[in-house]
């Protein structure tokens, strides 16, 4: 331990050098993210950006699988099924600390090396600084639990370019690190047998070190690479995801006799109908906002409605509770999705709305 360091727990928060690190350490869970980790990370965030001894942040995660496998579904899913706050407190904690990571005032460095899921993609895609390895397996799944691509995540993936994003987000398919790169959720491969040489550097910046100078540091190390096997596919994807309803989107898909296309239909089969068709148009909604925050308020919104929704439970029951991978979805059809379903995540919820300091 090093100047500066708390207790170990599920975070570990402490100053090496002249940088702040910031460690998720719940690696038997991959560090999925817990609120009271979230809110300790928050703590780091006021401790480092008040601290003139602090040069950069680095948030990492402990142990060989990855930075972050997502938010703490299991919990999310009892306070769900015994009627519980836990989504509205969690989400609200998250989003707006997603939001201050987009912000931070001094350099934010992520590794995002192994596992980078859902609330990981949070924690790291929103950095000033975005480090991937040839480790590095990010997604955003959350379509096959009934859910959506949360955490500023519509922002992010619609801002990839084409319809890239809305394969991504859709489909919950995983990115290499080239592939973030591509997607515009990393900025740098670096090997990650060199992270420990950046790691080291990082901590003995300079107190007035500029993201400039950070990002010559990475860049120094990285090796160039910027796009991955999705970027051959992006004409084939460009055609068949460019529709603003699921049912186009399909009809587009079963046109095409490819192999990849019968794959791609074959994927989508097995998400949440409603969940897609709330996806989409989130996406859509996202791709003409003008900021990441007007983009967190609609999916506060949304995200309130899927916790109180049948298909999460099912969604989270068959990929974590029983792991049957055989969720019963309801509706079961994406036609099925009517306009009257799909109204209440979109609403507004008064006095509940997320705001930012």
């Amino acid at each position: 331990m090093t100047a500066g360091a708390d207790a170990e727990g599920d975070l570990i928060v402490q100053r090496e050098g002249s940088a702040g690190i910031i460690r998720l350490n719940r690696p038997k869970a991959i560090n999925a993210m817990t609120l009271e980790m979230s809110e300790g990370i928050d703590a780091a965030l006021d401790r480092f950006e008040s601290d003139p001894s602090v040069a950069v942040v680095l948030l990492e995660g402990a142990g060989e699988r990855g930075l972050c496998a997502g938010g703490d579904i299991r919990g999310l899913y009892e306070s769900s099924c015994a009627g519980g706050d836990l989504g509205k407190r969690f989400w609200r904690q998250e989003y707006v600390m997603n939001a201050r990571i987009a912000k931070y005032p001094k350099p934010y460095v992520a590794f995002m090396d192994g596992l980078v899921m859902g609330g990981g993609v949070g924690l790291s895609g929103h950095a000033r600084h975005r480090v991937v390895t040839e480790r590095t397996k990010l997604a955003m799944p959350e379509v096959g639990l009934g859910f959506f691509p949360d955490v500023g995540g519509t922002w992010l993936l619609s801002r990839s370019p084409g319809e890239i994003g809305t394969y991504f987000g859709l489909t919950g398919q995983t990115m290499n690190g080239p592939d973030a790169i591509y997607a515009r959720f990393a900025d740098a491969v670096v090997p990650s047998a060199k992270l420990p040489v950046l790691r080291e550097a990082l901590t003995k910046v300079s107190a007035g070190a500029t993201s400039a100078d950070i990002k010559a540091l990475i860049e120094g190390l990285a090796t160039g690479e910027t796009a991955g096997p999705v970027a051959a596919m992006q004409a084939n994807i460009d055609g068949w995801f460019a529709h603003d309803r699921m049912e186009d989107i399909v009809a587009a898909l079963q046109r095409d006799g490819s192999e990849l296309a019968q794959a791609t239909l074959k994927t989508l089969g097995e998400k949440s109908p409603r969940g897609m068709v709330v996806t989409l148009r989130l996406l859509r909604l996202a791709r003409a906002s003008s900021s990441l925050e007007e983009c967190l308020v609609r999916e506060y919104r949304a995200a309130l409605e899927v916790f109180r929704s049948d298909d999460f439970r099912e969604g989270v029951r068959a990929a974590v509770i029983d792991k049957d991978r055989n969720p019963k979805w309801s509706p079961a059809a994406i036609e099925d999705v009517t306009p009257a379903m799909q109204a209440p995540y979109f609403a507004g919820i008064g006095a509940d709305e997320l705001t930012f300091n």
